[in-house]
């Protein structure tokens, strides 16, 4: 029987480590079973008590980059999420990419009056002729959660809004919901709140099987900090040209060459472009 190792997580909470989450997480990248094996037959060997879950998270990078790089993209996915900061513009382009591919027609960082006030909308959407006012959330701490307050704060404000919007004769379409999207989580009271008011919730890993993490991976919607062949500085110098997602670097060979990098780094990119969103 293998002895309990118990670890520290970014919240600062100590719990107990499961080898078969860290398989699962694994799994979820498309590493082979071989891979998998070997990763966590060497994290099992330099695991110790108090260890923290960065610390594993950084053990299982570094071998799964020696193995896939691709499955070591996937692997990075929420710490890249982090990486888009310090403001929250690039996840709110990031939501917007999501909700087009779902059929939407999105506008990111929108001006809309209320009832009683003005207000930002950080991405409206609209499909059959229904439209949404999506807030987003950005942390740049993992430890950081929304609690109530936040969805509270977002309810009033989509009730301005929808009160003015769906009494107003010049709009065609009906404004429906609101949604609060973040790249952490939420407190067990926000999401009762939610549900009470109708309120669209979308975390890291709420609704279950179907956050944040599971909608980018299955749309392949890769924020640039995922990739393993850009460098930090180079990784934030396409962010500030407005490239936000890994496949719009498919078309943005020369927006590349405007930073200094090299032809042959290109081609290197490309091609983890190409297997990371499977062109």
């Amino acid at each position: 029987m293998e002895k309990e190792i118990y670890i520290k997580k970014s919240n600062g909470e100590i719990e107990l480590f499961l080898f078969e989450k860290l398989k699962q997480s694994l799994q979820s990248t498309g590493a082979s079973k071989a891979v998998i094996s070997t990763i966590i037959n060497k994290i099992k060997t330099d695991i110790y008590d108090g260890i923290s879950s960065d610390e594993i998270y950084k053990k299982a990078f570094v071998l799964l980059k020696k193995h896939n790089k691709i499955s070591a993209s996937r692997y990075s996915l929420k710490r890249a999420i982090f990486d888009l900061g310090p403001t929250g513009y690039p996840f709110e382009r990031l939501v917007g990419a999501l909700l087009k591919e779902k059929g939407y027609k999105t506008k990111v960082g929108v001006i809309i009056k209320g009832k009683c006030v003005t207000h930002e909308i950080d991405v409206l959407a609209e499909k059959d002729e229904n439209v949404y006012a999506i807030e987003c959330k950005f942390h740049s701490d993992a430890k950081a959660a929304s609690n109530v307050k936040i969805p509270l704060y977002i309810n009033s404000r989509f009730l301005d809004i929808q009160e003015h919007w769906n009494t107003n004769s010049k709009n065609k379409t009906y404004l429906k919901q609101g949604w609060l999207v973040t790249n952490t989580r939420f407190t067990s009271e926000a999401i009762n709140y939610g549900k009470c008011v109708g309120l669209t919730l979308l975390s890291w890993d709420y609704p279950e099987n179907n956050g944040l993490k599971a909608n980018i991976d299955t749309l392949a919607l890769y924020p640039v900090t995922t990739l393993t062949t850009l460098t930090k500085r180079e990784k934030h110098q396409l962010i500030e040209k407005n490239i936000v997602l890994v496949k719009e670097l498919a078309k943005a060979t020369e927006i590349m060459k405007s930073i200094g990098i090299s032809d042959h780094k290109i081609k290197r990119v490309l091609t983890e472009v190409n297997e990371l969103c499977q062109f």
